[in-house]
């Protein structure tokens, strides 16, 4: 290849055009290099996409992006360009500590002010850049009790520290208390003392030690436990060599910010006899500053503002001059929450016990917007000690607050009606349960129905059958207390708790509920529809041992409700001939598990594509019973299954009938497979996978196993134990109906799923309804965030697939799309949308 370009190759970016042409001209003039010219990033990066070059030259500030990611992605080897290419930065301003660990940690081979650019020239003819032999040696404490692995630690690393050993957490202490180290390199699994006890140790003693932790991979949750403890990384082992240089010299590094700080102060101060001097230094560092998007703050010891940079300005609306001298604390709104004081957030930092602290709160300005701010302080001593003097950043978090603000909502509620969802109905119901355990109350359970609401939504769809929903939630919680609780449990279904409430008095509110439901004028398109419901009443009287007998007391009272004509209510009573009845109902469910164990299961496939490609991406697999040749749909089998506790057994045949209908079907590039929560119980599960899998010789990354949020969160231990073995095989994992259940940011970290699947809730009405949209953006942006690919269901029209694409949601599936077919109809024809 040498011998095919032997002229060399030079990237030259740069967004200001008027720096572009002087570079590019004196480039020319005094080297040999060809020139290939950009002036904005997307420029620049589709040349490094499809050539090689020998060296690149960039400016800092780029158009949406910046010099320090672009050589990022350059040393990533993700382009076609060496990962060891020479990059050059040539900047406006710059200080010296910052210019050389930035480049540094960037991979920056030289950083150059703009004013100097007459150096370029002999830097590219000579390819003179900055050696790893200039950079003074940090110093490293090893704390690990393999030798094999100190030893390739102490290869990989003595270029660049000056390195200690330990075999065990007592020798470490000992080292480290007699050193001061940039750096500890900490084993998690070590003899004696554990890696934990040595970190809670060194951060009580001195908070500002950067520890990176090793750990294999079957202490992970152990190093994310150490990470929240203090510790400033953490590597895996077995580990490469370009990994651990890469993450030591970060953690070694996170001080230079401060650094750099105490070099401007002491320039400050020796320079004050040359004002000139000083005042060009001065110029040269605000600028920096000032190009800066966090607020540089500094307080004096009473907690006095006396340096700010412009992004405060940007941030509050008052100006440096009108905030220098005043208290923060004068800038800082009260918490709403009673017994929170944001000025003991204040104290602390004053106090002289703590060398950094860090929190966060609402910061005040004069655009009335709600700005949520993560500010981090260092203290730090001048040179007599005598001073304090508190250094730190201001940084806006109102995203990462108002996303994290939706999801609590989620985690309660309901996305369609705004009422209390299955999840924390369930909380409510265990809690009431216990109270009258203790012989509070009695309280009331209802159980709600709506009859034959189906008819609105296969006749006018989802979208007007939501309306109905909605309005129908309205109305009941307009007749119940403030005290009672109110929740949407299902499509059509709803739980209603009464603290404190008689039957009496409870069937009362029931018979009254049901008749303001009847009264109800549903007009949609001209068409009036009659909505009525048949509530169950369940007594709460302590008398149960599981909350869940209840809700089956008043399952069986709706039941029965029903059986009356609907259009009732219903008090529970286990001598009542109408609650005997259940027994008929039990010999279908007997009758559905005796096909399903028959295998009488056929799948259906429906496709869920790629959005951006409009590509099939994979297929969801969608179970159906054939019961006396007809064919029955999982609404009608499955709840009678998951009544009597029999989803394991559909679990297994449902896996069974995949892997096969995959080998028979090569066109089924990749299924995913529902998975029910009594699967994580059952021992049996994972060997007739791997059995299956072997048999039919598929490749397990052909499947991915989706679980609804609310069980996979239902029993965290469990769901992680399987998700790891199910990885093991190759298996991919997604949660499916995100948005219903009890969702956090620290659930989504705990389950590593390669996607979340968006309940459809959220979905069909996207185009009219603006929560719905703030919410689908709100989940989209959290998995995007955390690696997760997003999918979208109850795709209905085109408008909404347009939406899903503005967002950057992954894929789609919907009747607009393609509706579940049997396979042989799938493949009759080729399905890419257009």
């Amino acid at each position: 290849m040498s011998q095919l370009r032997q002229t060399k190759q030079l990237l030259l970016l740069n967004t200001n055009l008027e720096r572009f042409s002087t570079l590019e001209k004196l480039l020319s003039e005094q080297t040999d290099i060809k020139i290939l010219p950009a002036t904005s990033t997307q420029v620049a990066i589709e040349t490094l996409k499809t050539q090689s070059v020998d060296f690149i030259v960039s400016n800092i500030n780029l158009d949406n992006f910046d010099g320090w990611r672009l050589a990022r992605m350059v040393r990533s080897g993700v382009l076609k360009c060496s990962s060891e290419t020479p990059f050059i930065l040539v900047a406006n301003t710059w200080c010296e500590h910052i210019a050389r660990t930035t480049a540094r940690e960037f991979g920056i081979n030289k950083l150059i002010a703009f004013s100097e650019c007459e150096q370029l020239p002999d830097l590219l003819n000579n390819d003179e850049h900055l050696p790893v032999a200039d950079m003074k040696k940090a110093s490293l404490l090893v704390v690990e009790d393999n030798q094999d692995t100190r030893q390739l630690v102490n290869r990989i690393l003595s270029t660049r520290f000056n390195i200690d050993t330990a075999v065990d957490g007592e020798e470490g202490l000992t080292l480290w208390r007699q050193n001061e180290y940039d750096l500890v390199l900490l084993d998690v699994m070590l003899p004696g003392m554990s890696g934990n006890n040595v970190l809670e140790i060194m951060m009580k003693e001195q908070p500002s030690q950067s520890v990176v932790i090793m750990t294999a991979n079957h202490t992970m949750e152990l190093a994310e436990e150490l990470m929240l403890k203090g510790a400033a990384d953490f590597i895996t082992k077995p580990f490469r060599a370009e990994q651990l240089r890469g993450v030591c010299e970060s953690a070694a590094r996170r001080d230079d910010f401060i650094i750099s700080n105490k070099q401007f102060a002491h320039k400050v101060k020796s320079l004050n006899e040359s004002r000139a001097q000083y005042r060009n230094v001065f110029e040269q560092h605000q600028q920096l500053l000032d190009q800066l998007g966090s607020v540089i703050i500094e307080l004096n010891e009473q907690g006095e503002i006396c340096f700010l940079n412009k992004a405060w300005e940007k941030f509050t609306g008052y100006t440096i001059d009108e905030s220098n001298q005043k208290s923060l604390l004068d800038f800082m709104e009260k918490p709403s929450s009673p017994g929170a004081y944001i000025s003991n957030e204040l104290k602390v930092l004053l106090s002289g016990k703590t060398s950094s602290h860090s929190f966060e709160f609402r910061l005040k300005n004069k655009f009335n917007e709600e700005l949520w701010v993560e500010a981090k302080f260092d203290i730090n001593l001048s040179e007599s000690e005598k001073n304090r003097y508190i250094s730190g950043t201001i940084d806006n978090v109102t995203s990462r607050k108002k996303a994290q603000k939706d999801l609590e909502y989620l985690a309660m509620h309901d996305g369609l009606t705004g009422l209390y969802n299955r999840v924390y109905f369930e909380t409510e119901l265990k809690q009431f349960s216990a109270t009258a355990a203790r012989g509070n109350g009695p309280h009331a359970l209802f159980y709600l129905d709506l009859d034959r609401f189906k008819v609105i939504n296969d006749t006018l769809g989802h979208h007007h059958g939501d309306v109905v929903l909605r309005n129908i939630s309205s109305l009941i919680r307009s007749r119940i207390r403030e005290a009672d609780f109110i929740a949407r449990i299902g499509g059509d279904e709803f739980a209603l708790l009464l603290p404190n409430t008689d039957m009496q008095t409870a069937l009362l509110l029931a018979t009254n509920i049901c008749q303001l439901l009847d009264s109800y004028k549903c007009e949609i398109e001209e068409q009036i529809f009659k909505v009525n419901c048949s509530i169950g009443i369940a007594e709460i009287n302590g008398s149960e041992f599981s909350a869940q007998d209840y809700m089956k007391h008043a399952d069986i009272a709706l039941y029965a409700a029903k059986k009356m004509g609907r259009n009732t209510a219903h008090v529970y009573n286990q001598n009542d001939i109408l609650s005997k009845e259940l027994q008929a109902s039990l010999e279908w469910a007997r009758t559905l598990h005796q096909a399903v164990a028959d295998d009488n299961l056929i799948l259906h496939f429906q496709p869920i594509y790629h959005i951006a490609t409009r590509e099939i991406a994979y297929y969801e697999a969608l179970v159906r019973l054939e019961l006396d040749n007809k064919i029955i749909m999982p609404g009608e089998f499955i709840p009678a299954l998951e009544r009597e506790g029999d989803m394991s057994l559909l679990d297994r045949q449902v896996i069974s009938k995949a892997i096969s209908y995959l080998a028979a079907h090569p066109g089924l590039n990749k299924i995913a497979i529902n998975l029910s929560a009594q699967g994580f119980s059952d021992e049996r599960l994972i060997p007739l996978l791997k059995d299956k899998l072997q048999q039919y010789h598929i490749e397990a990354s052909r499947i991915i196993f989706e679980l609804t949020e609310s069980a996979s969160l239902s029993n965290i231990a469990a769901t992680q134990e399987i998700i790891e073995q199910l990885s093991a095989l190759g298996c991919e994992f997604s949660i499916d109906d995100f948005g219903t259940g009890f969702s956090t940011f620290t659930y989504l970290k705990q389950l590593p799923a390669q996607s979340v699947k968006i309940d459809g809730s959220f979905i069909v009405d996207l185009a009219n309804n603006s929560v719905d949209l703030a919410l689908v953006k709100a989940i989209y942006e959290v998995a995007s965030a955390l690696d997760k690919k997003t999918v979208a269901e109850f795709v209905e029209n085109e408008e909404t697939l347009t939406i899903l694409a503005d967002i950057g949601v992954t894929y789609a599936q919907g009747y607009h799309l393609c509706k579940p077919k049997p396979v042989h109809e799938l493949f009759s024809k080729v399905n890419i949308i257009n």
